[in-house]
């Protein structure tokens, strides 16, 4: 596998971590099944959900965009662009440190007065496909 594949898989596997992650958020927000978290464990609240589902959805369809690119060595997304992937690698160590910042100020928290774990985990989800492709547009 050469690294072009690499990137790309490790993109379509993240990817599908992101789609698993707003299906279950859906489900969770219309038919509540009991093997699910309830609604108010996948999001923070931080933006009403009529918003955060339509921006996820954008997300979604972005990042497929860039992994097919990527697959495929596709122009504009999935080219060689050395400074572009440097700013998105350095954008994703940022991303990632201000998880790790969520993620301490969480654990810190009183149980009573947590937010949620969801959002964080898959902040860090986002964080790796970003780095990903990062690495992905510097190899």
């Amino acid at each position: 596998m050469d690294d072009t594949a690499g990137y790309a898989t490790v993109m379509a596997v993240l990817l599908a971590l992101f789609l698993a992650r707003v299906l279950g958020q859906i489900f969770a927000a219309t038919l509540a099944p009991s093997w699910l978290p309830p609604m108010r464990r996948w999001y923070s609240g931080l933006m009403p959900y009529r918003y955060l589902l339509p921006t996820q959805i954008v997300f979604l369809v972005i990042m497929t965009a860039m992994t097919v690119s990527v697959a495929h060595e596709l122009a504009p997304l999935g080219t060689e662009a050395p400074a572009v992937g440097a700013w998105v690698i350095w954008a994703s160590y940022v991303y990632a440190l201000g998880m790790v910042v969520r993620s301490v100020r969480y654990a810190r928290t009183p149980p009573q007065r947590r937010g949620v774990l969801i959002p964080i985990v898959f902040h860090f989800v986002l964080a790796a496909f970003l780095f990903t492709y990062g690495r992905a547009l510097t190899r």
